[in-house]
């Protein structure tokens, strides 16, 4: 890139975040990239060059197939807080939902086997959910248990939160959890389901938990987007 595209760029990504910060979107959505372009008398190659830089700095976030939009405040999430989603959302005045998009069993693989401390193939219940805050897909989740301690868990409203199911049904409460967070690519069985390219950055969090009594219980592997969360710890 030559300094002066480099400062095309800037220019155009100063200019429009003067108009984000201006509310003129007030619909929370940008302008097509066709019409940006004609707007700031640029090529889309340079215009996707600012839009990428305000993405990275967390002022707009795109959907395949539907544009770019005003991002709005990333969700905080402290993990010594054994809050629930729907907990932790509504304690920050965001609106949660919880979508299930499977839900069955599987045999565990060498993974999952050490994750959970059960036998190479040993039966697991599988769910997998898809998680909103304010009507934007921004967490993928499959959550791993052991059946020993959730008989016919699967019959249950899955949209509800485990933690309250788990006190609720079999009087187990989360005690240890070890935590485990990389960023790195959305895997392509996450990616669609928040509305990204496979590969786009992304959180990836693992959570293997422990009820009172110690005993390894269930492990999450959540698959954030990156721009949707900020992990906050005060010790």
């Amino acid at each position: 890139m030559t300094s002066s595209t480099t400062k095309t760029v800037d220019t155009i990504a100063e200019s429009l975040f003067k108009r984000l910060k201006e509310k003129e979107f007030i619909n929370g959505r940008l302008p097509s990239e066709r019409q940006l372009s004609e707007e700031y008398a640029t090529t889309r190659i340079t215009l996707r060059e600012a839009l990428a830089l305000l993405e990275a700095r967390g002022e707009i976030y795109r959907e395949i197939r539907r544009g770019w939009f005003i991002a709005p405040p990333r969700l905080v999430y402290n993990p010594l807080l054994r809050s629930h989603f729907h907990e932790m959302a509504a304690r920050q005045g965001r609106q949660a939902e919880t979508q299930v998009l499977s839900a069955g069993e599987l045999s565990a693989t060498p993974l999952l086997a050490k994750q959970l401390q059960v036998s190479l193939g040993e039966t697991l219940f599988c769910i997998r959910r898809l998680r909103r805050i304010d009507g934007r897909a921004v967490l993928y989740v499959e959550h791993y248990l052991n059946p020993a301690y959730f008989p016919d868990l699967l019959q249950e409203d899955l949209t509800l939160s485990l933690t309250d199911l788990y006190q609720q049904l079999y009087n187990i409460r989360y005690g240890g959890v070890r935590f485990t967070v990389l960023p790195g690519p959305l895997p392509p069985n996450s990616a669609p389901a928040l509305n990204v390219a496979s590969g786009s950055p992304g959180i990836c969090i693992t959570r293997i938990n422990r009820d009172q009594h110690q005993q390894i219980i269930d492990c999450d592997h959540e698959y954030w987007r990156y721009d949707a969360l900020c992990i906050d710890v005060d010790i």
